[in-house]
């Protein structure tokens, strides 16, 4: 699908210039999918469509959703940008490395990932992406423009339209993000059930579990076995008997 399958999915943008700018240079550099996550500002407003000068059809036709994982339904990979430094453990890497990876998904729906002007992603909403991307900026001046962040990501894509030769799974093998969130789902529920773990604790040790299995790039099948053996221990729970 090239760039023609990248989502750039914007999540509560609230600056209109900056949304009617992004969608600019997204036709710049020849992407065309723009999904808005809850966004503060009117997308179709009149500062935003001066802004996109020549790219007013990518702000008509952006898709509002008032979810995350919804702005990533039928995606297989997903990357988050991130202006914050590194204290969650994340590996953060840099758009020229990083983003390549995205193309790779030659079937199926990919996203970029930007969070807020003021605040950038929560680490609730970092989980639902399986790479990381930090911008490097000067020590002098570390905070870039949201506009400015996209366009620096828009290029570096452009950059890569060929994908790796060295590719060797179909990609209609992976498993999609929204197969994942209902494993992840599954899974949480049977380990505070077992006692492995604590509500308290519950978020902070699931991240753990999300970044080992975003770095194994699950195949649809291999998630189905994983689901079914947690089918069958709750089964097994449900269906103990005393010896």
């Amino acid at each position: 699908m090239g760039l023609a399958g990248v989502r750039v999915v914007l999540v509560e943008p609230a600056g209109p210039l900056n949304v009617g700018a992004i969608a600019r240079v997204m036709k710049n550099f020849g992407l065309a999918q723009l999904v808005l996550v809850n966004p503060q500002c009117d997308p179709l407003s009149e500062e935003a469509m001066r802004m996109a000068v020549h790219a007013k059809e990518i702000l008509e036709s952006a898709i509002t959703v008032p979810t995350l994982p919804e702005a990533l339904h039928g995606c297989v990979r997903a990357i988050a940008t991130t202006g914050r430094d590194n204290d969650r453990g994340l590996t953060l890497e840099t758009p020229r490395i990083a983003l390549p990876w995205l193309l790779e998904a030659t079937s199926q729906p990919s996203a970029l990932i930007f969070g807020r002007e003021d605040r950038g992603l929560s680490n609730e909403e970092l989980i639902y992406a399986q790479r990381f991307i930090r911008i490097p900026t000067s020590p002098d001046y570390l905070s870039l423009n949201l506009a400015t962040a996209v366009g620096i990501c828009c290029y570096e894509l452009a950059q890569n339209l060929t994908p790796p030769e060295t590719q060797t799974i179909s990609e209609t093998e992976f498993a999609s993000l929204e197969f994942m969130e209902a494993y992840y789902q599954q899974l949480e529920s049977l380990l505070l059930r077992i006692g492995y773990l604590y509500p308290h604790t519950a978020t902070s040790r699931m991240e753990k579990f999300r970044q080992l299995y975003n770095r194994a790039y699950l195949q649809t099948h291999e998630v189905g076995m994983l689901r079914g053996i947690l089918r069958q221990i709750e089964w097994a729970i449900d269906n103990q008997r005393d010896v």
